[in-house]
Formats: C-alpha cells, sequence, structure tokens
C-alpha cells in the first residue's frame, strides 16, 4: 500500500514535468520560425524537438522513480 500513493506522486510530476517541457519546446520551435527558418524543414524541426522532449521524459522519469523519497 506504501508504494500506490509514491507512484501516483511520480506520475503526477512527471505529467507537470511534460507540460512544462512542451511548453517550452514549442516557444523553441516557434523562435526558430520567427528567425527566418522556412517551413519547408517544419517537419525535420518537429521530429527534433519531439526527440529531445522524449529523452527528457524519459530521463526526469527514471530519475524520479530512482531517487523519488519514501513518504
Amino acid at each position: 500500500m506504501e508504494a500506490l500513493p509514491r507512484l501516483i506522486y511520480v506520475f503526477v510530476e512527471v505529467l507537470l514535468l511534460i507540460a512544462v517541457f512542451y511548453c517550452i519546446l514549442a516557444g523553441v520551435r516557434l523562435i526558430l520560425f520567427d528567425i527566418g527558418i522556412t517551413r519547408k524543414y517544419s517537419n525535420i524541426i518537429t521530429l527534433m524537438l519531439l526527440a529531445v522532449g522524449a529523452m527528457v521524459v524519459v530521463f526526469l522519469s527514471s530519475h524520479l522513480s530512482a531517487f523519488y523519497p519514501e513518504i
């Protein structure tokens, strides 16, 4: 029973971190288009930012699951 609240807390924190990093990466994407990168590179930029976001989420979720304090 003690593992369930910890799992819920880690899950909620990961969801919040995903939301924060989504906003950050969406802002980076908009900045790249504002500085003059053409729309023909839109798909590749989106895929690169998606890969970076996936790596960040995997790192943060593994870090939280390994080092989250006991409740």
